[in-house]
């Protein structure tokens, strides 16, 4: 559904450096599977240097191929070189990243400097740093770094790089907060006004024809918005979405987050076919 480098296709495809070390000399974890990402680094020093990486990954193709690079990345280097390196330069080694992937960069820096801070004896700064956003563990420090990093301005670039406000939503004032800090600026959160039915029905379908429908007709298919009851969207898949063995995860991976980020990250899509209608 988004564009991607060649080398984040070919690193998708063929990933290096896949798997694990037995006798690791640290090994750093970051995110987590309830989250839909996590990552295991494993590092193999020798005086001071990198010799051997290794990763395993539970995620999307972005994860795979961010891991896969880091590895590339850091095998030969001095621990004090490997300590430079930013999310910002996983995203230039890869060509870039869609916004919407940027977390995924992110969570392989993540847990390189976990790996790091064993290395160096520093876990009791983990437990030290404060926790921003507690459906996703980001801390003050991860949202503060990506800002600087990567001159972040608004809470929906934090979410793209960070995954922190992407469930409930509760810390966008904590984090406005902190860009505003950052940036020296005021910027208040807008409240959200609450819609009438009437135009929550018409939000959801400009989303559907705006957002959802130009990208699954890319490919050949298609969607329709069928209906909204408060609490689901019910939608028809078409076209080759409609026949597609993989349609659940488009419904649930691509239809379902697209409508949870633009308009209620409550609500449930469901797809109703013409047979149950």
């Amino acid at each position: 559904m988004w564009d991607y480098s060649e080398k984040v296709m070919e690193l998708y495809r063929n990933p290096k450096n896949v798997g694990k070390i037995d006798d690791a000399d640290a090994i750093g974890e970051a995110g987590s599977i309830t989250c839909g990402d996590a990552l295991k680094l494993y590092l193999k020093i020798k005086d001071g240097v990198v010799t051997d990486a290794k990763f395993q990954t539970f995620g999307c193709g972005s994860a795979v191929a961010s891991s896969s690079i880091l590895t590339e990345m850091i095998i030969g280097k001095t621990l004090e070189e490997v300590k430079k390196i930013t999310n910002k330069d996983i995203v230039d080694a890869l060509g870039g990243l869609p916004p919407e992937k940027m977390h995924c960069s992110v969570m392989g820096h993540e847990a390189l400097e976990d790996a790091l801070k064993k290395i160096f004896k520093e876990e009791e700064l983990q437990t030290a740093e404060k926790v921003i956003c507690k459906c996703f563990d980001v801390t003050e420090n991860q949202i503060i770094e990506a800002v600087k990093i990567n001159n972040l301005k608004t809470i929906e670039e934090v979410t793209n790089y960070t995954k922190a406000a992407g469930a409930c939503g509760h810390c966008k004032n904590q984090i406005q907060n902190i860009i505003n800090e950052i940036l020296g600026s005021s910027t208040k959160v807008e409240e959200k006004k609450e819609l009438t039915y009437t135009q929550k029905v018409i939000k959801i379908n400009k989303i559907i024809e705006t957002q959802i429908a130009p990208e699954l007709r890319k490919d050949g298919g298609d969607i329709e918005f069928i209906d909204y009851d408060g609490e689901k969207v019910y939608v028809r898949l078409k076209g080759c979405c409609s026949k597609c063995k993989n349609s659940i995860l488009t419904l649930k991976n691509f239809v379902e987050t697209t409508l949870k980020e633009s308009f209620d990250d409550s609500i449930e899509v469901v797809n109703k076919t013409e047979e149950e209608e």
